[in-house]
């Protein structure tokens, strides 16, 4: 499960139907999540996925981008963000990205690379700059000290379901079932 997924209604559903059948949540980063398969019956990826031909995927929704910021930030006085009202910002882009590169009018910090967006979410509480990121993220690593806004017409992050076409399994088939929203007793 990719950080920010929120599989909490098909875990539910799971448990309800199979009772029996253990289901367990493993966080997996984006930069491993195509290395899980051997490991994993199933996971929430990020889209593109590299090598996607062995896989099967399920579309389930695209994420909004966000811009965090300082809670102080002038930023947050809007409802919604645009490219234009980030003229000028720093923008930190942690090494664990998963939106790519933006194409903003921002500048690049000053200071090195910082390694997960959580710390990028810290660094940004202290008013040095802004981050862009999945809401779900933003989300994940809510603070006091930061909030977020929507950015418009900014790039989003595909989330699909992915298995091994060759290790498709009864209990495999019944979980896609569930996040495709079949009851125990519709009919393929």
């Amino acid at each position: 499960m990719i950080p920010g997924a929120t599989p909490g209604k098909w875990v539910d559903a799971w448990k309800e139907r199979m009772p029996r059948v253990e289901i367990e949540l493993v966080p997996i980063s984006v930069a491993e999540q195509r290395d899980v398969f051997g490991d994993l019956d199933a996971a929430l990826v990020r889209l593109p996925i590299d090598r996607p031909d062995d896989l099967h995927l399920i579309r389930l929704y695209d994420e909004v981008p966000v811009v965090v910021a300082s809670a102080e930030s002038h930023l947050m006085a809007a409802d919604r963000l645009t490219a234009d009202d980030l003229t000028g910002e720093v923008l930190i882009t942690p090494l664990d990205d998963v939106l790519g590169p933006l194409a903003l009018p921002t500048v690049a910090p000053r200071f090195p690379a910082i390694q997960t967006t959580e710390e990028a979410v810290a660094t940004v509480a202290s008013g040095v700059g802004i981050l862009v990121v999945p809401m779900s993220l933003a989300r994940l690593h809510r603070r006091k000290d930061v909030d977020h806004r929507p950015l418009e017409s900014g790039p989003v992050s595909t989330v699909a379901l992915a298995w091994d076409r060759e290790r498709t399994t009864a209990d495999v088939e019944a979980f896609v079932g569930i996040v495709r929203g079949r009851t125990a007793n519709s009919s393929r």
